[in-house]
């Protein structure tokens, strides 16, 4: 099983209200740093992006935080960061959030998490990179659209390899190992076809 440097997490600027979920973000932020794996994220302070962004750094680990610089009010950019690297647009947010990363984690979240999970997905599927993706599934957050790609898959409109590509946990350390073990592969899912 391959580690890995840097893993990109999506996540709420919102805290939202299950307990679970709030766990759930600080057993992953302390995962990373006793794996020694540096987050990589957009630089919030407030939400699951600030919780998780204090969990790392509160016990020693680095975090690079990217926000558009438009954005560091709205979202309260945080300035207790390893790094933080303040951008012109969201493109060049996620551009440079997936260029730094060598998985993606998508912990609940609203339109921007879901936005930066389908588009993770799509490069992979045009070949653009070829990082392993995954969900943390809590109390069934991420299902109803696991259902709706497997809807896909079952009408023909999205190859079942491409589905495949997506995985999904309802553990922190059990997705950080699937991640690490898919990265790790020669698994046909990654080929292009």
């Amino acid at each position: 099983m391959q580690e890995f440097r840097r893993v990109c997490v999506f996540c709420a600027s919102s805290p939202g209200t299950d307990p679970e979920i709030t766990a759930a973000t600080v057993e992953l932020g302390k995962l990373l740093v006793e794996r020694d794996i540096e987050l990589v994220y957009g630089g919030g302070a407030v939400g699951l992006m600030g919780l998780i962004a204090d969990t790392v750094m509160s016990r020693g680990g680095r975090v690079t935080g990217i926000i558009p610089t438009d954005l560091f009010d709205d979202e309260v950019g945080h300035e207790s960061l390893t790094a933080l690297e303040k951008v012109d647009s969201m493109h060049t947010r996620k551009a440079l959030m997936y260029e730094l990363s060598d998985a993606f984690i998508a912990l609940p979240g609203g339109f921007g998490t879901l936005d930066e999970l389908a588009e993770t997905l799509t490069w992979n599927q045009l070949g653009i990179m070829a990082k392993p993706v995954g969900v943390l599934n809590i109390n069934g957050f991420w299902q109803p659209l696991l259902d709706q790609f497997d809807t896909m898959v079952k009408r023909t409109i999205l190859k079942p390899s491409n589905r495949q590509t997506l995985l999904a946990e309802q553990c922190p350390a059990a997705l950080l190992d699937a991640l690490a073990n898919h990265s790790n592969s020669n698994d046909p899912k990654w080929i292009r076809t």
